[in-house]
């Protein structure tokens, strides 16, 4: 078995394993978190509304804060829709995907999905020398926010090189994109980046219920 054999087969599919009983399972200990029930009387009834609402204002950094997180706010909105560009538009992803879900959708012309690739990068290059060396950042960091920045900064670099052909034969160049996928999969439920997918979940569940008590959330 060749290394892109592996990475191919059992290392994507034990990586796809891992990630999705990884996220079930922190989905399903934050659900359990949160299934006591409340004795209380509620003072407002409108949790759904509540919870979009919060979604929806704690997208944006309140106005108090605004000039001083402004770089991280608008880079990381920006690095968050390249990498989005990337993954979901370049063909081949598209094809994975498809494979996956059984349908597909058009796709970007490669220019467009390496220069949002390479953007992507040089942003997450500049946060994380901004948090290694900004005095209030590097104290409040730990391992898990630089392993977390290096391994979503691993598949776009080892991915324009294996599109460039530049540093290794293609097959090479291939399995090593793979596996710093994989690895990312691998470290998705148990590092920062789960905030992927706790985010929105945990907006909701702040909202509805600091609304259940009337507090403004």
């Amino acid at each position: 078995m060749t290394l892109l054999d592996f990475a191919r087969g059992p290392g994507l599919q034990w990586s796809l394993i891992i990630l999705i009983a990884g996220v079930l399972w922190r989905l399903g200990g934050t659900i359990l978190l949160n299934a006591r029930k409340d004795l209380s009387r509620p003072r407002h009834k409108g949790t759904l509304t509540d919870g979009l609402k919060v979604i929806a204002t704690r997208s944006l950094p309140a106005h108090q804060f605004e000039k001083r997180i402004r770089f991280q706010h608008f880079s990381g909105y920006a690095w968050h829709i390249a990498l989005f560009i990337s993954v979901l538009f370049f063909a081949p992803h598209i094809f994975f995907f498809e494979s996956l879900l059984g349908f597909g959708w058009p796709g970007l012309p490669n220019g467009i999905i390496l220069a949002t690739a390479a953007i992507a990068v040089a942003i997450l290059i500049a946060l994380l020398i901004r948090r290694a060396s900004h005095p209030v950042q590097r104290l409040i960091s730990n391992a898990d926010d630089y392993i977390s920045i290096l391994l979503v900064i691993a598949p776009l670099v080892t991915g324009i090189l294996a599109f460039a052909h530049v540093g290794a034969r293609y097959p090479t160049l291939l399995a090593v994109h793979l596996l710093s996928v994989e690895a990312m999969f691998v470290w998705f439920p148990f590092g920062k980046l789960m905030h992927a997918a706790l985010t929105f979940p945990s907006r909701f569940q702040a909202g509805a219920s600091y609304g259940r008590k009337g507090v403004r959330a």
